[in-house]
This record gives C-alpha cells, sequence and structure tokens, in this order.
C-alpha cells in the first residue's frame, strides 16, 4: 500500500512538472501567453509575402510540426527573405505553440 501511495506521488509529481512548455519567447505568460517577437531583418525594402511555419505541444507529451525558416519560405512562396519573426502561444501548458514568420518576395 504505502509503495502505492509513493508511486501515485511520483506521478503526481512528475505530471506537475512537466506541465508546462517551455516555449522560446521574450516574456513568459504561466496561464496565457500569445508573443510575437522579432528575429532578424536584412536591407531588403520589399516584403510583399508572409509564410509561417508552426510546431505545436499537446501537454508536453506529443509535438509535432515544422517550424523551420525554409518551411515558412516554401508557404509564403518567398525565394528572397526579408525578416523573419517568431510567435508563441501557451495555455497553461496544455496547448502550445511555436511559429516562424517569414516576409520577403
Amino acid at each position: 500500500m504505502f509503495s502505492h501511495l509513493i508511486a501515485a506521488t511520483l506521478v503526481v509529481v512528475t505530471l506537475s512538472l512537466s506541465g508546462c512548455m517551455g516555449e522560446a519567447s521574450p516574456v513568459r505568460g504561466i496561464i496565457y501567453a500569445d508573443v510575437r517577437y522579432a528575429g532578424f531583418a536584412t536591407t531588403a525594402t520589399d516584403a510583399s509575402k508572409e509564410g509561417e511555419a508552426c510546431a505545436k505541444s499537446i501537454l508536453t507529451l506529443f509535438a509535432f510540426g515544422d517550424a523551420t525558416v525554409s518551411t515558412a519560405k516554401a508557404n509564403g512562396g518567398i525565394t528572397q527573405v526579408a525578416a523573419v519573426e517568431h510567435s508563441s502561444f501557451n495555455i497553461l501548458g496544455a496547448y502550445s505553440t511555436w511559429c516562424t514568420i517569414v516576409r520577403g518576395h
């Protein structure tokens, strides 16, 4: 009986510590976060197109997606990059996204 109590305690502690996705963001919101922030920019001034690529996490148990610059370029039909930004979204660590946004032409 005592071993079951210890096992249950360990499960609860492990789940409570792993319940928040450590999304890359300049600011944190434990309950809710929806942030967009700069990555880098070039000297190119014509940025008529925008592409986005995202990765997602559910309960920090499942993670999937492709948030690479190359995928964001392809999604926006961009051949020359002018700027790269990122966004992160999080609700209680239960559902999180991290996106790369590329602007260019």
